[in-house]
């Protein structure tokens, strides 16, 4: 068996089942982590929540996918067939697609490419296309404004995520998920989100900013509340996917939640160390490396189990802003914020510390 996994075929299997096992671990997360998120929004209102199917209603987020899945699909009139079924799939691909560089734990990664950063930042932004075909091929006025928005919405976010993973990639040094996650072993006040180490700490005073508008771009990119604005009821009638249903709609949802749950493990990589433990204990290198391995990954579990957390406290009590507010925030904000901590970033490893 060993001897067949060194063939081509066997390592197109050994591939196949990685890309299979990753795939379930997200199709399983979004499942509890839906649940999650209403039980909280319920929380925050005094409700129950979900409560009926399953203990604890732990089988809501499953009867809705079902009843997705089950329902008949309806095609209105004069829409434009092949792009209106690409959409949704396209949305879902590539929000599966960049967990394939996403690492949770030393080499439990499918592809530990130089450039991860990059891919994943490419396949976040490809989003947007499915976005503007699902509103173009619908044959209608209101999802093709409602696309249009979230169109706009998330290419504005997009460029200060791009500036603040700048911040993080000058810091690190290096475009690998991986290796900026080794970079921040030793203990939290090695994470980047404090400067990357007691001799960066003065820069934690931009570092920190960059992890606030990372995250609040996130909300942006994600179409989250209080950025929900494609999906404004009273404005748009629920933006660019109206009128799709059953498992297209239903693609279009786990699209746009693996996306939320992948910005998720991108802060916890990219500011709070990832798979590192906030205080290195000695006894721990002492296990054997699988029981290393879990213990890791139980750490960035932990920390996208956090920000998920943060995300659904935002939704429940933040008001939704306007759309002017929304466009504001981003470019006269956000842009020349991290456009200056970029410059205060590269100065300090250019001028403070080269070798840091």
């Amino acid at each position: 068996m060993a001897d067949f996994f060194q063939t081509g075929a066997g390592i197109a299997v050994l591939i196949a089942l990685q890309s299979l096992a990753i795939i379930a671990f997200v199709m399983i997360s979004l499942l509890f982590l839906v649940y999650g998120d209403r039980k909280i929004w319920a929380a925050v209102q005094m409700r129950k929540g979900p409560n009926v199917v399953g203990a604890f209603g732990l089988l809501q987020s499953v009867a809705d996918a079902l009843k997705y899945v089950v329902k008949e699909i309806v095609i209105p009139a004069g829409v434009d067939r092949p792009v209106f079924f690409l959409a949704p799939m396209l949305s879902f691909v590539l929000a599966i697609l960049a967990w394939a560089v996403i690492p949770f734990d030393n080499g439990w990664v499918l592809a530990d490419i130089n450039v991860a950063i990059l891919f994943v930042f490419a396949a976040s932004s490809l989003e947007v296309y499915g976005v503007i075909m699902g509103g173009w091929a619908s044959n209608s006025k209101y999802p093709f404004l409602g696309s249009l928005r979230s169109a706009a919405q998330m290419v504005s976010y997009e460029v200060s995520i791009g500036f603040v993973i700048i911040t993080v990639i000058l810091l690190a040094g290096t475009m690998n998920l991986n290796q900026i996650v080794e970079k921040q072993a030793g203990g939290f006040w090695n994470w980047n989100v404090f400067g990357g180490g007691l001799q960066n700490l003065p820069i934690a005073l931009v570092m920190v900013p960059m992890s606030v508008i990372f995250f609040i771009s996130a909300l942006a990119e994600t179409n989250r509340p209080p950025f929900d604005l494609p999906e404004a009821e009273s404005e748009l009638v629920a933006g660019y996917q109206v009128e799709y249903s059953s498992s297209p709609f239903l693609l279009f949802m786990i699209g746009e939640l693996a996306n939320i749950v992948l910005m998720c493990a991108m802060i916890s990589i990219l500011f709070f160390g990832g798979w590192q433990a906030p205080v290195d204990l000695a006894f721990v290198h002492e296990w054997s490396p699988t029981a290393q391995s879990f213990y890791g990954f139980m750490w960035l579990f932990l920390k996208i189990i956090f920000f998920f957390f943060l995300f659904a406290m935002v939704k429940a009590i933040v008001p939704r802003y306007r759309y002017d507010q929304l466009m504001r925030l981003g470019w006269k904000v956000f842009l020349p914020i991290s456009l200056v901590a970029v410059v205060l970033v590269a100065g300090w490893r250019v001028l403070g510390h080269p070798g840091a």
